[in-house]
């Protein structure tokens, strides 16, 4: 499976962006997407996952700011991110868990949060 996520940028502190990511395959029903970043000197960490059904896991960090969703039919899931502070600053990646619990990982995105 290959995922290609979009959407990182430069923004200003309390500004707003959206990740997208889209699969090579169709999601299926049993697949978990999720979003990690990784600062710098820091390791990895679980931003948001979501289920075929929807429900999600949030970090506490960035609840109430940050939306994660899905849609099944075109095989994507995004991020939208708001009030964003400059401790978002990281590199995003998107990924898919199977249910066999393999895991597949994106490129990884860029997203700096400064004035």
């Amino acid at each position: 499976v290959q995922l290609q996520a979009s959407g990182g940028g430069l923004v200003q502190p309390g500004g707003s962006l959206r990740l997208s990511c889209a699969a090579s395959r169709r999601i299926f029903s049993s697949d978990v997407m999720g979003w990690y970043r990784q600062a710098p000197g820091k390791q990895r960490e679980l931003v948001a996952s979501i289920t075929s059904t929807g429900r999600t896991n949030v970090a506490v960090s960035v609840k109430d700011r940050f939306t994660i969703s899905r849609d099944n039919a075109k095989n994507t899931v995004s991020l939208q991110m708001n009030d964003l502070k400059p401790d978002d600053t990281a590199v995003y990646y998107c990924n898919l868990r199977t249910a066999s619990s393999a895991n597949y990982w994106g490129q990884g995105t860029q997203v700096t949060v400064s004035s």
